[in-house]
């Protein structure tokens, strides 16, 4: 079933307006913004020894095809060190501001990411999640995710949206160069504000990645090498984003919902348990994580089964489904946003 924009009428949001409020009394009272210090300090200490111990075999293998299974391996790491990298950029880590985009700086470095740039569309996704035209993350070039987009797209970008269903999962394996690249190009025209440092990480990241794969690996290799690392990288992180808001209700205006319901109501939660936490970076509470962007990661599943409750007594939509289902959800959506590109193109009768 297509999603269609959402609207609350004007009575409804005056009832509503306090909710937030009252929801966040509650999560304040349980203690879940408090920082989680010590989860943080083990989190990343065995994030960055998985790391150490990826770079050391890929020592010791040397030039020998075996280094694809390293280059697998690499690609859950750096996805681990992505999902801090989410958690500074919402100030999950520390209570200073300063002190998270330090570590959001360090940790886009060691996967040759600009958290600049990462910041600045991140924070309008989250100001306005599944909003057209606002929400960077449902305008892709190459995919149509409302019946307007589809509608506006041409040429070979009208092909893949049109195929889009199919091509989605395919398409993710260029996830790593597209956030590789979009980085480079905001550095490269001034777009982030600490232009010449991220400049000079990112200089860093890159050469220093691509110096030890040519010179421990022969060019074929090597070069295989990049590719599996880099589109398996892509891929986890695709499938690690696309099930939150995908295949949710979208809108065109702001004004149409109150804070608490545009969070909820464009969200999707997973189910599972701590492994699908470790897997997703804690994304799997999306509405939760929506809500309240700063709470640090390990509150979440703590504070899931508030919100579900405060949802449930005030008649608040709460989508939750399991991981499997969730891509299938995805898909379907996927596939009924392009139908009309594939009507338009079917031969007529």
């Amino acid at each position: 079933m297509v999603t269609s924009p959402v609207n609350l009428d004007v009575g409804a949001r005056a009832t509503s307006r306090n909710d937030f409020g009252d929801l966040m009394r509650v999560v304040r009272t349980e203690g879940l913004l408090d920082r989680r210090y010590g989860y943080y300090a083990v989190k990343i200490g065995l994030t960055l020894l998985a790391l150490v111990v990826g770079c050391v075999v890929f020592a010791v293998l040397g030039d020998s095809w075996w280094q694809l299974a390293t280059a697998v391996f690499f690609a859950v790491p750096f996805a681990q060190v992505a999902f801090l990298g989410h958690d500074a950029g919402h100030n999950q880590i520390f209570r200073s501001g300063r002190a998270n985009d330090r570590a959001g700086y360090a940790f886009g470095a060691v996967v040759g990411m600009s958290y600049g740039w990462w910041m600045g569309k991140h924070s309008r996704h989250h100001a306005n999640p599944n909003h057209e035209g606002d929400d960077p993350d449902i305008d892709i070039p190459l995919l149509a995710f409302t019946r307007g987009q589809s509608a506006e797209k041409s040429g070979f970008v009208r092909w893949t949206s049109k195929h889009q269903a199919v091509l989605f999962f395919p398409l993710l394996l260029l996830e790593g160069v597209s956030l590789h690249a979009a980085g480079i190009r905001a550095v490269w025209r001034g777009d982030v504000k600490a232009r010449w440092p991220e400049a000079a990480l990112l200089t860093a990241h890159f050469g220093i990645y691509l110096g030890a794969v040519f010179v421990v690996l022969s060019p074929p290799v090597a070069v295989a090498f990049i590719a599996v690392h880099q589109g398996l990288w892509g891929v986890y992180m695709g499938c690690s984003f696309a099930p939150g808001h995908k295949g949710m209700p979208t809108f065109t205006d702001r004004k149409k919902l109150d804070f608490l319901r545009k969070q909820v109501l464009t969200s999707r939660n997973i189910r599972g348990g701590r492994w699908v936490d470790f897997t997703l970076g804690g994304l799997n509470h999306q509405i939760e994580h929506h809500l309240f962007p700063s709470m640090p990661r390990a509150n979440l599943r703590r504070a899931q089964p508030l919100v579900r409750q405060f949802c449930a007594d005030r008649g608040i939509d709460y989508a939750q489904c399991g991981l499997l289902k969730t891509y299938s959800f995805v898909l379907q959506h996927l596939h009924d946003v392009s139908t009309p590109l594939r009507e338009q193109s079917a031969p007529a009768r």
